[in-house]
Protein backbone atom coordinates (compact mmCIF):
# COMPACT_ATOMS: atom_id res chain seq x y z
CA UNK A 1 0.00 0.00 0.00
CA UNK A 2 1.59 3.63 -0.56
CA UNK A 3 2.28 5.83 2.28
CA UNK A 4 2.23 9.40 2.57
CA UNK A 5 4.97 11.51 3.76
CA UNK A 6 3.89 11.80 7.30
CA UNK A 7 4.16 7.93 7.58
CA UNK A 8 6.45 6.33 10.19
CA UNK A 9 7.96 3.26 11.33
CA UNK A 10 8.62 2.77 15.15
CA UNK A 11 8.80 0.13 17.62
CA UNK A 12 6.04 1.07 20.54
CA UNK A 13 5.55 -0.60 23.94
CA UNK A 14 2.19 -0.15 25.22
CA UNK A 15 1.97 0.39 28.81
CA UNK A 16 -2.20 2.05 29.17
CA UNK A 17 -5.00 2.20 26.85
CA UNK A 18 -6.50 5.22 25.50
CA UNK A 19 -9.76 6.36 25.98
CA UNK A 20 -10.85 4.84 22.23
CA UNK A 21 -9.79 1.16 23.77
CA UNK A 22 -6.16 0.95 21.95
CA UNK A 23 -2.86 0.40 23.40
CA UNK A 24 -1.36 3.76 23.74
CA UNK A 25 2.74 3.60 24.26
CA UNK A 26 5.92 5.21 24.03
CA UNK A 27 7.77 5.02 20.54
CA UNK A 28 11.36 3.76 20.80
CA UNK A 29 14.20 6.30 20.19
CA UNK A 30 12.58 8.60 18.87
CA UNK A 31 13.57 11.71 17.63
CA UNK A 32 10.18 13.23 16.75
CA UNK A 33 8.59 16.19 19.13
CA UNK A 34 5.62 13.42 19.60
CA UNK A 35 7.19 10.32 21.79
CA UNK A 36 3.76 8.73 22.32
CA UNK A 37 1.62 6.36 19.87
CA UNK A 38 -1.72 4.75 19.59
CA UNK A 39 -1.89 1.82 18.42
CA UNK A 40 -5.08 0.01 17.07
CA UNK A 41 -5.53 -3.09 18.43
CA UNK A 42 -2.86 -3.61 20.74
CA UNK A 43 -2.79 -4.00 24.62
CA UNK A 44 -0.75 -2.99 27.57
CA UNK A 45 2.43 -5.46 28.02
CA UNK A 46 2.83 -5.65 23.66
CA UNK A 47 5.94 -4.50 22.01
CA UNK A 48 4.87 -4.15 18.42
CA UNK A 49 6.28 -2.32 15.20
CA UNK A 50 4.35 -0.13 14.30
CA UNK A 51 3.02 1.89 10.84
CA UNK A 52 2.68 5.51 12.45
CA UNK A 53 0.42 7.12 10.02
CA UNK A 54 -0.79 10.17 11.03
CA UNK A 55 -0.67 12.41 14.56
CA UNK A 56 -2.51 15.03 16.65
CA UNK A 57 -1.37 17.33 19.42
CA UNK A 58 -0.56 14.64 21.95
CA UNK A 59 0.51 11.33 19.90
CA UNK A 60 0.34 9.53 16.82
CA UNK A 61 -1.84 7.02 15.38
CA UNK A 62 -1.13 3.76 13.95
CA UNK A 63 -1.21 -0.07 13.97
CA UNK A 64 0.39 -2.99 14.09
CA UNK A 65 3.03 -4.24 10.85
CA UNK A 66 3.95 -7.27 13.54
CA UNK A 67 4.22 -7.84 17.46
CA UNK A 68 7.54 -8.53 18.39
CA UNK A 69 7.22 -9.53 22.01
CA UNK A 70 3.08 -9.98 22.66
CA UNK A 71 1.49 -8.97 26.05
CA UNK A 72 1.49 -12.01 28.73
CA UNK A 73 -2.51 -10.55 28.46
CA UNK A 74 -3.06 -11.85 25.03
CA UNK A 75 -5.05 -14.43 23.25
CA UNK A 76 -6.04 -15.49 19.89
CA UNK A 77 -8.97 -13.45 19.07
CA UNK A 78 -12.47 -15.30 18.22
CA UNK A 79 -13.45 -13.29 15.03
CA UNK A 80 -11.26 -13.48 11.75
CA UNK A 81 -12.54 -9.69 11.34
CA UNK A 82 -11.21 -8.71 14.68
CA UNK A 83 -7.90 -6.34 14.01
CA UNK A 84 -9.90 -4.72 11.27
CA UNK A 85 -13.43 -4.31 11.97
CA UNK A 86 -14.78 -1.51 13.93
CA UNK A 87 -16.71 -3.25 16.71
CA UNK A 88 -14.50 -4.87 19.01
CA UNK A 89 -11.55 -3.45 20.90
CA UNK A 90 -11.23 -6.13 23.11
CA UNK A 91 -10.85 -9.54 21.88
CA UNK A 92 -7.29 -10.14 22.38
CA UNK A 93 -7.97 -10.29 25.62
CA UNK A 94 -9.78 -13.06 27.99
CA UNK A 95 -12.82 -11.92 29.68
CA UNK A 96 -11.13 -12.03 33.26
CA UNK A 97 -8.88 -9.00 31.83
CA UNK A 98 -11.12 -7.36 30.03
CA UNK A 99 -13.27 -7.14 33.38
CA UNK A 100 -10.35 -6.15 35.24
CA UNK A 101 -9.58 -2.94 33.12
CA UNK A 102 -12.96 -1.93 32.67
CA UNK A 103 -13.33 -2.23 36.64
CA UNK A 104 -10.01 -0.16 36.99
CA UNK A 105 -11.74 1.86 34.30
CA UNK A 106 -14.98 2.41 36.19
CA UNK A 107 -12.61 3.33 39.63
CA UNK A 108 -10.70 6.17 37.75
CA UNK A 109 -13.97 7.97 36.44
CA UNK A 110 -15.55 8.40 39.70
CA UNK A 111 -12.52 8.56 42.31
CA UNK A 112 -14.02 12.20 42.05
CA UNK A 113 -17.52 12.01 43.56
CA UNK A 114 -16.54 9.12 45.79
CA UNK A 115 -16.88 9.60 50.08
CA UNK A 116 -16.57 7.61 52.51
CA UNK A 117 -19.88 6.86 52.33
CA UNK A 118 -19.96 6.14 48.97
CA UNK A 119 -20.07 1.87 48.03
CA UNK A 120 -18.28 1.00 44.91
CA UNK A 121 -18.62 -2.69 43.97
CA UNK A 122 -16.83 -4.71 42.05
CA UNK A 123 -17.41 -4.50 38.22
CA UNK A 124 -20.73 -7.23 36.96
CA UNK A 125 -19.98 -9.24 34.28
CA UNK A 126 -21.90 -9.81 31.22
CA UNK A 127 -23.53 -13.54 31.61
CA UNK A 128 -22.73 -14.11 27.91
CA UNK A 129 -19.64 -12.60 26.63
CA UNK A 130 -20.88 -13.83 23.24
CA UNK A 131 -24.12 -14.00 21.68
CA UNK A 132 -25.25 -11.72 23.48
CA UNK A 133 -26.42 -8.18 21.50
CA UNK A 134 -30.12 -8.62 20.12
CA UNK A 135 -29.91 -5.89 17.72
CA UNK A 136 -27.07 -4.54 15.33
CA UNK A 137 -26.93 -2.46 12.06
CA UNK A 138 -25.49 -3.58 8.97
CA UNK A 139 -24.40 -1.32 5.92
CA UNK A 140 -25.02 -1.62 2.32
CA UNK A 141 -21.85 -0.70 0.04
CA UNK A 142 -19.75 -0.63 -3.10
CA UNK A 143 -16.57 0.66 -4.49
CA UNK A 144 -15.15 1.91 -7.53
CA UNK A 145 -15.12 -1.32 -9.08
CA UNK A 146 -19.15 -1.70 -8.31
CA UNK A 147 -18.14 -4.52 -5.65
CA UNK A 148 -21.13 -4.70 -3.50
CA UNK A 149 -20.71 -4.73 0.36
CA UNK A 150 -23.04 -5.88 3.00
CA UNK A 151 -21.35 -5.73 6.78
CA UNK A 152 -19.90 -3.29 9.34
CA UNK A 153 -17.48 -0.58 9.47
CA UNK A 154 -14.14 -0.86 9.21
CA UNK A 155 -11.65 0.62 12.02
CA UNK A 156 -10.37 3.86 11.73
CA UNK A 157 -12.84 4.51 7.83
CA UNK A 158 -14.60 6.93 6.97
CA UNK A 159 -17.29 4.52 6.55
CA UNK A 160 -15.47 2.05 4.14
CA UNK A 161 -17.58 -1.20 4.58
CA UNK A 162 -16.51 -4.64 4.49
CA UNK A 163 -18.56 -8.11 3.37
CA UNK A 164 -19.22 -9.94 6.99
CA UNK A 165 -18.24 -13.63 6.88
CA UNK A 166 -19.09 -14.30 11.04
CA UNK A 167 -20.24 -11.68 13.87
CA UNK A 168 -20.29 -13.18 17.69
CA UNK A 169 -21.64 -10.55 19.46
CA UNK A 170 -25.50 -11.39 18.72
CA UNK A 171 -26.60 -14.82 17.60
CA UNK A 172 -25.82 -16.92 14.81
CA UNK A 173 -28.82 -16.09 13.16
CA UNK A 174 -28.14 -12.47 12.31
CA UNK A 175 -25.03 -13.94 10.14
CA UNK A 176 -27.26 -16.44 8.35
CA UNK A 177 -29.43 -12.77 7.38
CA UNK A 178 -26.46 -10.84 6.10
CA UNK A 179 -25.94 -13.59 4.18
CA UNK A 180 -29.41 -14.33 2.28
CA UNK A 181 -30.08 -10.72 2.11
CA UNK A 182 -26.44 -10.09 0.32
CA UNK A 183 -27.06 -13.39 -2.11
CA UNK A 184 -30.44 -11.51 -2.79
CA UNK A 185 -29.07 -8.56 -3.72
CA UNK A 186 -26.79 -9.83 -5.82
CA UNK A 187 -28.99 -11.46 -7.92
CA UNK A 188 -30.84 -8.00 -7.95
CA UNK A 189 -30.16 -4.84 -10.11
CA UNK A 190 -30.53 -2.27 -7.04
CA UNK A 191 -27.18 -0.03 -5.79
CA UNK A 192 -25.98 0.74 -2.45
CA UNK A 193 -26.93 4.20 -1.61
CA UNK A 194 -24.42 6.97 -2.16
CA UNK A 195 -25.19 9.85 0.32
CA UNK A 196 -22.80 12.39 -1.90
CA UNK A 197 -24.85 12.04 -5.10
CA UNK A 198 -28.20 10.90 -3.15
CA UNK A 199 -28.25 7.89 -5.76
CA UNK A 200 -28.86 4.11 -5.16
CA UNK A 201 -31.56 2.71 -3.08
CA UNK A 202 -30.00 0.04 -0.04
CA UNK A 203 -28.51 2.06 3.22
CA UNK A 204 -28.35 -0.39 6.22
CA UNK A 205 -30.03 -3.74 7.46
CA UNK A 206 -31.29 -3.60 11.10
CA UNK A 207 -31.85 -7.13 13.22
CA UNK A 208 -33.52 -7.26 16.17
CA UNK A 209 -34.69 -10.48 18.42
CA UNK A 210 -36.63 -11.30 21.76
CA UNK A 211 -33.68 -13.12 23.24
CA UNK A 212 -36.45 -14.98 25.45
CA UNK A 213 -39.02 -15.50 23.11
CA UNK A 214 -37.38 -15.97 20.02
CA UNK A 215 -38.98 -13.70 18.18
CA UNK A 216 -36.81 -11.99 15.02
CA UNK A 217 -37.21 -8.81 13.26
CA UNK A 218 -35.47 -7.47 9.76
CA UNK A 219 -35.62 -3.59 8.68
CA UNK A 220 -34.34 -2.63 5.59
CA UNK A 221 -33.80 0.71 4.93
CA UNK A 222 -33.95 2.42 1.72
CA UNK A 223 -33.29 5.37 0.38
CA UNK A 224 -36.80 7.79 0.26
CA UNK A 225 -35.77 9.32 -3.70
CA UNK A 226 -38.26 7.97 -6.08
CA UNK A 227 -35.61 7.41 -8.83
CA UNK A 228 -34.23 4.57 -7.16
CA UNK A 229 -37.53 3.20 -5.82
CA UNK A 230 -37.67 -0.56 -5.02
CA UNK A 231 -40.54 -2.26 -7.20
CA UNK A 232 -43.01 -5.02 -5.66
CA UNK A 233 -40.99 -7.71 -6.98
CA UNK A 234 -37.91 -6.60 -4.79
CA UNK A 235 -39.67 -6.65 -2.02
CA UNK A 236 -41.13 -9.77 -2.71
CA UNK A 237 -38.06 -11.55 -3.40
CA UNK A 238 -36.35 -10.14 -0.03
CA UNK A 239 -39.18 -11.72 1.94
CA UNK A 240 -39.00 -14.76 0.48
CA UNK A 241 -35.10 -14.56 0.71
CA UNK A 242 -35.05 -13.94 4.66
CA UNK A 243 -38.49 -16.49 5.21
CA UNK A 244 -36.05 -19.39 3.53
CA UNK A 245 -33.30 -18.47 5.90
CA UNK A 246 -34.14 -16.85 9.25
CA UNK A 247 -37.62 -18.59 10.15
CA UNK A 248 -37.94 -18.66 14.26
CA UNK A 249 -37.28 -22.21 15.58
CA UNK A 250 -38.83 -22.24 18.81
CA UNK A 251 -42.94 -22.72 18.84
CA UNK A 252 -44.84 -19.37 18.45
CA UNK A 253 -41.69 -17.59 18.26
CA UNK A 254 -42.78 -14.36 15.53
CA UNK A 255 -41.31 -12.85 12.35
CA UNK A 256 -41.15 -9.53 11.53
CA UNK A 257 -39.94 -7.75 8.59
CA UNK A 258 -40.65 -4.44 7.39
CA UNK A 259 -38.88 -1.56 4.80
CA UNK A 260 -37.98 1.99 6.00
CA UNK A 261 -38.35 4.68 3.72
CA UNK A 262 -35.60 7.16 4.77
CA UNK A 263 -36.45 10.41 3.17
CA UNK A 264 -33.62 13.31 3.06
CA UNK A 265 -34.53 17.13 1.75
CA UNK A 266 -32.09 19.80 1.73
CA UNK A 267 -32.48 21.83 4.76
CA UNK A 268 -35.31 20.15 6.29
CA UNK A 269 -35.60 17.27 8.98
CA UNK A 270 -34.93 13.56 7.75
CA UNK A 271 -38.05 11.33 8.04
CA UNK A 272 -38.68 7.66 8.34
CA UNK A 273 -41.73 5.96 6.93
CA UNK A 274 -42.00 2.02 7.55
CA UNK A 275 -43.97 -0.56 6.05
CA UNK A 276 -44.55 -3.79 7.39
CA UNK A 277 -44.06 -6.46 4.65
CA UNK A 278 -44.31 -9.89 6.52
CA UNK A 279 -45.50 -10.80 9.74
CA UNK A 280 -46.64 -8.67 12.96
CA UNK A 281 -45.95 -4.87 13.62
CA UNK A 282 -44.19 -5.48 16.71
CA UNK A 283 -41.84 -8.52 18.42
CA UNK A 284 -41.71 -9.11 22.28
CA UNK A 285 -39.36 -9.57 24.85
CA UNK A 286 -39.66 -10.82 28.66
CA UNK A 287 -37.38 -9.72 31.71
CA UNK A 288 -37.48 -11.50 34.63
CA UNK A 289 -36.74 -8.90 37.38
CA UNK A 290 -36.26 -9.68 41.02
CA UNK A 291 -37.28 -6.19 42.94
CA UNK A 292 -37.39 -7.77 46.25
CA UNK A 293 -34.25 -9.75 47.05
CA UNK A 294 -36.78 -12.09 49.66
CA UNK A 295 -38.95 -12.35 47.26
CA UNK A 296 -38.69 -14.14 43.51
CA UNK A 297 -38.30 -12.35 40.21
CA UNK A 298 -41.34 -11.91 37.74
CA UNK A 299 -41.72 -11.78 34.40
CA UNK A 300 -42.59 -8.79 32.47
CA UNK A 301 -43.60 -8.64 28.59
CA UNK A 302 -42.39 -5.79 26.17
CA UNK A 303 -43.40 -5.26 22.84
CA UNK A 304 -40.49 -3.55 20.58
CA UNK A 305 -41.33 -1.85 17.50
CA UNK A 306 -38.81 -1.29 14.49
CA UNK A 307 -38.06 2.17 15.59
CA UNK A 308 -37.63 2.34 19.43
CA UNK A 309 -34.70 1.75 21.90
CA UNK A 310 -34.96 -1.35 23.58
CA UNK A 311 -31.86 -2.57 26.12
CA UNK A 312 -29.08 -4.72 23.88
CA UNK A 313 -28.03 -6.96 26.04
CA UNK A 314 -31.20 -8.02 28.15
CA UNK A 315 -29.49 -10.34 30.20
CA UNK A 316 -27.49 -8.04 32.08
CA UNK A 317 -30.79 -5.71 32.01
CA UNK A 318 -32.13 -8.02 34.06
CA UNK A 319 -29.70 -8.17 36.62
CA UNK A 320 -29.00 -4.46 36.56
CA UNK A 321 -32.59 -3.46 37.01
CA UNK A 322 -33.14 -5.70 39.69
CA UNK A 323 -30.06 -4.39 41.71
CA UNK A 324 -31.79 -0.85 40.68
CA UNK A 325 -35.00 -1.42 42.74
CA UNK A 326 -32.98 -3.24 45.36
CA UNK A 327 -31.21 -0.44 46.22
CA UNK A 328 -34.17 2.17 45.71
CA UNK A 329 -36.31 0.99 48.56
CA UNK A 330 -39.68 2.03 47.26
CA UNK A 331 -42.56 1.79 49.27
CA UNK A 332 -46.85 1.79 48.17
CA UNK A 333 -46.90 5.57 48.61
CA UNK A 334 -44.15 6.37 46.45
CA UNK A 335 -43.72 8.67 43.32
CA UNK A 336 -41.22 7.96 40.85
CA UNK A 337 -40.54 10.55 37.37
CA UNK A 338 -39.14 8.01 35.04
CA UNK A 339 -36.45 10.35 32.60
CA UNK A 340 -35.48 9.43 29.28
CA UNK A 341 -37.63 6.14 29.89
CA UNK A 342 -37.28 4.93 26.34
CA UNK A 343 -40.24 2.21 26.57
CA UNK A 344 -40.80 1.93 29.56
CA UNK A 345 -38.91 -0.96 31.27
CA UNK A 346 -37.88 -0.01 34.37
CA UNK A 347 -40.66 2.33 35.18
CA UNK A 348 -42.92 -0.66 34.33
CA UNK A 349 -40.76 -2.79 36.44
CA UNK A 350 -40.93 -0.52 39.72
CA UNK A 351 -44.40 0.14 39.16
CA UNK A 352 -45.90 -2.52 41.15
CA UNK A 353 -44.37 -1.49 44.65
CA UNK A 354 -45.59 2.17 44.19
CA UNK A 355 -48.24 4.70 43.60
CA UNK A 356 -47.00 5.87 40.31
CA UNK A 357 -44.91 6.48 37.44
CA UNK A 358 -44.43 9.03 35.61
CA UNK A 359 -42.61 8.70 32.65
CA UNK A 360 -40.93 11.10 29.43
CA UNK A 361 -39.69 10.22 25.99
CA UNK A 362 -39.00 12.23 23.74
CA UNK A 363 -39.27 9.59 20.57
CA UNK A 364 -42.96 9.72 19.78
CA UNK A 365 -42.87 5.87 18.95
CA UNK A 366 -41.02 4.70 21.52
CA UNK A 367 -42.84 6.66 24.11
CA UNK A 368 -46.05 5.23 22.07
CA UNK A 369 -44.27 1.62 23.25
CA UNK A 370 -44.08 2.48 26.34
CA UNK A 371 -47.67 3.20 26.85
CA UNK A 372 -48.38 -0.36 24.85
CA UNK A 373 -45.94 -2.02 27.75
CA UNK A 374 -47.74 -0.38 30.73
CA UNK A 375 -50.98 -1.86 29.19
CA UNK A 376 -49.22 -5.10 28.31
CA UNK A 377 -48.23 -5.32 31.55
CA UNK A 378 -51.59 -3.97 33.14
CA UNK A 379 -49.58 -1.18 34.84
CA UNK A 380 -52.67 1.27 35.14
CA UNK A 381 -50.15 3.68 37.67
CA UNK A 382 -48.17 4.66 34.48
CA UNK A 383 -48.34 7.72 32.65
CA UNK A 384 -46.18 8.37 29.47
CA UNK A 385 -45.54 11.71 28.51
CA UNK A 386 -43.85 12.54 24.75
CA UNK A 387 -41.61 15.21 25.12
CA UNK A 388 -38.06 16.46 25.30
CA UNK A 389 -37.27 16.00 29.00
CA UNK A 390 -35.62 19.27 29.43
CA UNK A 391 -39.37 20.91 28.58
CA UNK A 392 -41.79 18.55 29.50
CA UNK A 393 -39.92 18.04 33.34
CA UNK A 394 -40.32 22.06 33.55
CA UNK A 395 -43.91 22.27 32.53
CA UNK A 396 -44.77 19.63 35.04
CA UNK A 397 -43.43 21.51 37.84
CA UNK A 398 -44.58 25.12 36.58
CA UNK A 399 -48.48 23.50 36.71
CA UNK A 400 -48.02 21.00 39.10
CA UNK A 401 -49.35 18.73 37.09
CA UNK A 402 -48.44 15.68 39.52
CA UNK A 403 -46.62 15.36 43.17
CA UNK A 404 -43.41 15.51 43.74
CA UNK A 405 -41.13 12.46 43.19
CA UNK A 406 -39.80 10.32 45.93
CA UNK A 407 -37.63 8.78 43.25
CA UNK A 408 -36.12 10.30 39.72
CA UNK A 409 -34.70 7.45 37.55
CA UNK A 410 -31.87 8.38 35.22
CA UNK A 411 -30.87 7.24 31.92
CA UNK A 412 -29.16 9.91 29.54
CA UNK A 413 -28.20 9.94 26.39
CA UNK A 414 -24.93 9.38 25.52
CA UNK A 415 -23.78 13.41 26.42
CA UNK A 416 -25.47 13.50 29.57
CA UNK A 417 -28.02 16.19 31.08
CA UNK A 418 -28.17 19.50 29.29
CA UNK A 419 -27.86 22.80 31.47
CA UNK A 420 -31.90 22.93 31.44
CA UNK A 421 -32.78 19.61 32.55
CA UNK A 422 -30.15 19.58 35.29
CA UNK A 423 -31.87 23.13 36.62
CA UNK A 424 -35.31 21.37 36.46
CA UNK A 425 -33.67 18.18 38.03
CA UNK A 426 -32.49 20.51 41.38
CA UNK A 427 -35.66 21.81 41.66
CA UNK A 428 -37.30 18.48 42.35
CA UNK A 429 -35.35 18.26 44.98
CA UNK A 430 -35.97 14.24 45.34
CA UNK A 431 -34.84 12.31 47.90
CA UNK A 432 -33.25 9.65 46.11
CA UNK A 433 -31.76 9.62 42.29
CA UNK A 434 -30.84 6.35 40.29
CA UNK A 435 -28.60 7.27 37.38
CA UNK A 436 -28.09 4.55 34.84
CA UNK A 437 -24.46 5.55 33.18
CA UNK A 438 -23.72 4.28 29.49
CA UNK A 439 -21.00 6.82 29.25
CA UNK A 440 -19.48 7.76 32.48
CA UNK A 441 -16.91 9.58 30.97
CA UNK A 442 -19.35 11.78 30.04
CA UNK A 443 -21.99 11.95 32.61
CA UNK A 444 -19.58 11.99 35.72
CA UNK A 445 -19.77 15.88 35.19
CA UNK A 446 -23.59 15.27 35.87
CA UNK A 447 -22.40 13.04 39.25
CA UNK A 448 -20.26 15.72 40.12
CA UNK A 449 -22.93 19.01 39.99
CA UNK A 450 -25.59 16.72 42.10
CA UNK A 451 -22.91 16.06 44.69
CA UNK A 452 -22.32 19.67 44.78
CA UNK A 453 -26.04 20.74 45.58
CA UNK A 454 -26.80 18.31 48.45
CA UNK A 455 -26.56 14.79 47.08
CA UNK A 456 -24.21 12.10 47.77
CA UNK A 457 -23.45 9.02 46.10
CA UNK A 458 -24.60 6.05 48.07
CA UNK A 459 -23.50 3.59 45.68
CA UNK A 460 -21.58 2.72 42.19
CA UNK A 461 -22.40 -0.62 40.51
CA UNK A 462 -20.48 -0.44 37.28
CA UNK A 463 -21.48 -3.28 35.03
CA UNK A 464 -20.10 -5.07 31.62
CA UNK A 465 -23.28 -4.23 28.95
CA UNK A 466 -20.52 -5.01 25.57
CA UNK A 467 -17.88 -7.54 26.17
CA UNK A 468 -15.58 -7.51 23.98
CA UNK A 469 -15.53 -3.71 23.51
CA UNK A 470 -14.10 -1.03 25.90
CA UNK A 471 -17.51 0.72 27.39
CA UNK A 472 -18.00 0.10 30.74
CA UNK A 473 -21.40 1.58 31.87
CA UNK A 474 -22.65 2.28 35.91
CA UNK A 475 -25.82 2.16 38.20
CA UNK A 476 -25.06 4.98 40.70
CA UNK A 477 -27.74 5.51 43.70
CA UNK A 478 -27.68 8.95 44.71
CA UNK A 479 -29.24 9.90 48.02
CA UNK A 480 -30.57 13.90 49.22
CA UNK A 481 -28.50 14.51 52.78
CA UNK A 482 -30.85 15.03 55.36
CA UNK A 483 -30.19 18.58 56.06
CA UNK A 484 -30.84 19.42 52.53
CA UNK A 485 -34.04 18.37 51.66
Amino acid sequence: MPYSKQTRFANVKINEFSKRGHGLGRIERSEEEIKEAEIAFTIPGDAVYSVLHGKNKTHWVGGIQRIIEPSKDRIIPKCIHFGSCGGCQWQQMSYDTQLRYKESLAKDIFRSVITPETHLFPIMPSESEWNYRNKMDFTFSRDLNKTKYLGLILDSTKGKVFNLVECHLPNPWFTQAVHAVKSWWEESNLEAYYPIKNTGSLRSLTLREGMKTGDRMVMLTVSGNPDYALQNRHLESFVHALHSAIEPQQSNAKLSIFVRIQQISPGMATNFYEMLLYGPQYIEEELDIQADIEKPAETYKFRISPSSFFQPNIRQIEKVYSLALQLAKVNKEDTIYDLFCGSGVLGICASKNVKQVIGIEISPETAFDARQNAALNNRQNVTIISGAVRYALGQIQDENLFPLPDLVLLNPPRAGLDPLTMKHLLRLNAPKILYISGNPQAHVANIAELSQNGYTVKYIQPYDQFPQTIHVDSLILLEKTPSNI
